[in-house]
């Protein structure tokens, strides 16, 4: 890794070792804030932010993120979850304690199109992704010499249709020893086989160079073009085995018109890819997103 970032990135969880965040989705009902509010209150936390959200009343679901302090939270941890873990059980909760100074690690996958990647590691670079960037997996060697200048290792290996299973083996193998918790798709354009997919549930962000639903699949700007669309856009989602159909989590558009040919239209889309996956990417690794269902809750 990167001297400097390295540096940052130790800075980052030295002031954040008593930062913790909690993740909540459950059946509504009354209590629910009162409860959790009191619990961390009595663990000596202090709630930083909270953000809360229920769904219609005929589903009645409830979301909530905290973010809270603690002093000593380190050695509290342990304890806390299990604490907690009655509460749970009381408003039968899905329940996920993160904490702010254990940094997730990240692998990025890519293939010849570099922009998305650029945009991550200069994010990484500028303190805006607090996270390890373990490994940069690609079936090209296009961006080898990027990544290594950096001190992240690279792994060049080619993938075809008819070598999927060999080349997701030694990918498997690969996330495996590098404790992996994030994977990014930063315009890797080889599709995943669900046995993949099911092995890192809502943990691997895609980016599409469309707004989706729209232009699903391949070449999506030709297909815009040849529509004559007045808008084009991006949309990053986590991955599913449906293609292209997985929760969304971000999307942004730019209007165009007529006088853009195809060149014109991928020009403008790389710009709105490179935002799009940046920010959905870093939500996140600040653990502001619940997935239920295949649509996201986004605090």
């Amino acid at each position: 890794m990167d001297k400097f970032v390295q540096e940052q990135l130790q800075a980052y969880q030295e002031l954040h070792k008593n930062r913790g965040r909690l993740l909540i989705n459950c059946p509504d009902q009354p209590g629910i804030v009162a409860t959790v509010s009191d619990f961390l209150y009595k663990q000596g936390a202090n709630i930083l932010e909270s953000s809360q959200y229920s769904t219609d009343p005929t589903e009645g679901t409830f979301f909530m993120r905290i973010e809270f302090e603690c002093v000593g939270l380190k050695e509290k941890k342990a304890d806390l979850e299990q604490r907690f873990k009655e509460i749970a059980t009381k408003f039968e909760m899905k329940a996920t304690f993160n904490f702010s100074q254990e940094l997730k690690r990240t692998a990025i996958f890519v293939s010849k199109e570099l922009h998305c990647l650029r945009e991550l590691l200069w994010e990484w670079q500028s303190g805006d992704l607090n996270t390890e960037i373990a490994l940069v997996i690609s079936n090209h060697e296009d961006c080898r010499e990027i990544v290594e200048a950096l001190h992240i290792p690279f792994y060049y290996i080619p993938a075809s249709k008819e070598n999927r299973p060999e080349v997701e083996k030694q990918q498997l193998a690969l996330l495996e020893q590098y404790q992996i918790d994030l994977i990014v798709l930063a315009r890797y354009m080889q599709i995943l086989t669900p046995t993949f997919v099911a092995q890192h549930p809502n943990q691997i962000i895609n980016i599409h160079h469309s707004f989706l639903p729209a232009f699903v699949g391949a070449r999506p700007y030709e297909r815009a073009y040849q529509r004559g669309v007045k808008l084009i856009g991006a949309t990053s989602h986590y991955v599913t085995n449906d293609l292209d159909e997985g929760p969304i989590i971000e999307q942004d558009i730019m209007r165009v018109d007529h006088q853009a040919d195809v060149n014109r239209l991928k020009k403008i889309g790389r710009s709105i890819e490179r935002s799009v996956l940046a920010r959905a990417v870093k939500w996140h690794l600040e653990d502001r997103i619940i997935v239920h269902g295949n649509k996201t809750i986004i605090f």
